[in-house]
């Protein structure tokens, strides 16, 4: 077994486990024609085996690793239809809510929308990726849950939890997180000024860059950052 350690901060074992695998697949450390125990990387980790399961359960559900029952676990390589599939649901989902959230949101969730994004851009002007990324995905669920839709709130983001198990983030390929700030932007604005139509349209446009980004930085298997999302 490779030498995994836990990365130092994480929300839960199981999600500590889980990132723990995947920096091993892309160090290397883990190759797709090994089988591992999953009793051996428990011990390794100095973890019990339950959150060592659920973590894999995680990656098993993201794509990323096969469980084999009664020997372990077998690492799968990504693959470009995974982000594919992703990158199609969301579109499917977000734009349309973009659009009633612009039509129909409160001022207080207006003001939760702004706030947010204000957020990004004090983190990406500090080139602070821990605080960026959260305030991406709270600007996501924010402008979701305006839209009177709580259940695809949950659904996308678990989308994006199996996004980032799947592959180098978009900052891998250069953009910067001033840049992913700014296709937020038009995104926001539109819905302040509850345009519908144009806050669905940008929130397309938004969500088609990111895809292509994340299937070039897949395609090219540049290394992502440790335990960063760096999912727009």
């Amino acid at each position: 077994m490779p030498a995994l350690t836990l990365p130092a901060e994480a929300p839960s074992l199981a999600e500590a486990v889980a990132q723990s695998v995947r920096d091993g697949v892309a160090a290397g450390e883990l190759v797709p024609e090994q089988t591992y125990s999953v009793y051996q990387l428990a011990d390794l980790l100095g973890v019990s085996r339950s959150p060592v399961r659920e973590g894999l359960l995680r990656l098993a559900e993201a794509g990323l690793v096969e469980i084999i029952r009664n020997r372990g676990f077998r690492v799968l390589p990504p693959r470009a239809h995974d982000i594919e599939e992703i990158v199609g649901i969301r579109l499917a989902l977000e734009p349309p809510a973009a659009r009633r959230a612009a039509e129909q949101a409160s001022d207080e969730q207006l003001g939760a929308v702004r706030s947010a994004l204000d957020a990004m851009a004090a983190a990406a002007a500090r080139g602070d990726d821990a605080s960026f990324w959260p305030a991406d995905r709270a600007l996501h669920d924010l402008l979701l849950r305006a839209s009177g839709r709580t259940r695809t709130a949950g659904i996308v983001a678990q989308l994006r939890t199996t996004t980032a198990l799947l592959g180098p983030p978009t900052t891998a390929s250069g953009r910067t997180l001033r840049e992913i700030h700014a296709e937020h932007e038009p995104v926001v604005g539109a819905v302040l000024a509850r345009d519908g139509a144009a806050a669905e349209a940008a929130m397309r446009a938004h969500l088609e860059a990111t895809g292509r980004l994340l299937m070039a930085t897949l395609v090219s298997g540049s290394s992502p950052a440790r335990g960063g999302p760096g999912r727009s």
